[in-house]
């Protein structure tokens, strides 16, 4: 039994909600060669853009200058299917139910000093939400010591699977497999599929579809 197949988000709204929940992205830049540069990077969305913070120096940021062109993926799975659940026998049938985000665009350094603070304004909302810092302005010198990424997205695609394509006993069956190995996250990956823990057992409380 194949366990999952993939179907893209409904809305750019999932999109972007997806994208605000997770913490690291890999953002991949051109190298001088031409292959491929990925790292990871902590991100932020504003006014349709990805901005990222990095040092003033590095080889993405030479890269990006020399060849604007770069893609962003974020990812997060959500619960790893061993093969034992389908076959006795046969590894091909592990599968994974995850979510991803692919972003293809341009990537330049932000010069306007306004735009930078508002990028670093949005990235600590982000990752300091309780606050304990003074929001950065743009006549502070701390801007002339940091770099800030913005990419402009030209395609955005996502995509997930988390048992939509089963039947309901199917996906039923699958979720319980997930409860009883017990792997970090198998609750969550299990609500994720579109079923609570009830006293009973477990109960379909929606489809699971984003």
């Amino acid at each position: 039994m194949l366990w999952t197949g993939s179907l893209q988000m409904r809305s750019d709204l999932r999109v972007r909600q997806f994208l605000d929940e997770q913490r690291v992205g890999r953002l991949a830049t051109v190298d001088g060669r031409g292959y491929p540069q990925v790292i990871p990077m902590n991100f932020a969305l504003l006014d349709g853009s990805v901005y990222m913070h990095s040092h003033t120096r590095g080889e993405k940021l030479d890269n990006m200058e020399r060849d604007p062109r770069s893609g962003f993926e974020v990812d997060r799975e959500f619960a790893f299917l061993p093969s034992y659940f389908s076959s006795p026998t046969d590894a091909s049938m592990a599968d994974t139910l995850y979510a991803s985000v692919v972003i293809k665009g341009e990537s330049s350094l932000v010069r306007d000093r306004r735009e930078m603070a508002g990028a670093l304004n949005a990235l600590m909302r982000k990752y300091q939400p309780e606050g304990g810092y003074e929001p950065v302005r743009e006549d502070m010198d701390s801007l002339d010591h940091v770099a800030v990424i913005r990419m402009r997205p030209e395609q955005v695609r996502g995509k997930y699977k988390i048992g939509q394509h089963m039947g309901r006993a199917d996906r039923a069956a699958l979720a319980e497999k997930i409860l009883e190995r017990g792997a970090p996250g198998a609750a969550e990956a299990v609500k994720t599929m579109g079923f609570e823990l009830a006293p009973g057992g477990l109960r379909m409380a929606r489809e699971p579809r984003w």
